[in-house]
């Protein structure tokens, strides 16, 4: 088996077969210009480790990046990704300041890195699903959790999956479902 995996000018190359692989690499230098880097490093902002235990995937650089770009590597993390017990609102409550943020541009900018990012921390990745859900009218208060979430992601930037070497493949999951918390609208 052969794969090969195109994104844009970007491609991966791997299979089961050196030889076969070898075959798809002078068949592609026949039609276009390419260059052979070695060894899947780093792939589309994602870290590729190999070691004994198996192959890590991680976003450690782009965790990084973004923590910079919102000026938050030197502020104080926090242990969990959501805070315990709380309850999201849609709609503005003016008492408590939660105003409609001015511009939501960069509130969406924010979400989008924080999706890629749940490719390899599915550790945030419920937190993600609810403060996405308020991409189109986001509240102070959403773009609070946010920010909490990147002050959560400074705990451990590495991180990421590893897919392990083994003889019989098992997947293990944990699930934790609120819907008391999933808000349905009603006329």
């Amino acid at each position: 088996m052969t794969v090969l995996l195109v994104y844009v000018d970007d491609i991966v190359l791997t299979g089961n077969n050196i030889l076969e692989i070898e075959k798809v690499k002078q068949f592609l230098c026949t039609k276009f210009l390419i260059k052979d880097l070695g060894k899947l490093k780093y792939f589309l902002g994602i870290e590729v480790v190999k070691s004994d235990k198996g192959l890590c995937l991680s976003q450690s650089k782009y965790c990084l990046e973004l923590l910079s770009d919102f000026g938050l590597l030197g502020s104080k993390h926090v242990s969990t990704p959501l805070e315990s017990n709380i309850t999201i609102h849609h709609v503005d409550n003016r008492c408590d300041n939660d105003l409609p943020l001015s511009n939501i541009t960069e509130y969406q900018k924010l979400i989008g890195k924080l999706i890629y990012l749940t490719l390899t921390r599915s550790d945030i990745s419920y937190t993600v699903q609810c403060i996405s859900q308020y991409m189109h009218a986001p509240l102070t208060s959403h773009l609070k959790i946010a920010l909490r979430l990147l002050r959560y992601l400074k705990t451990a930037p590495e991180k990421g999956i590893l897919f392990s070497k083994c003889e019989n493949l098992s997947l293990n999951t944990l699930v934790d479902c609120n819907w008391v918390k999933c808000i349905t609208s009603r006329r």
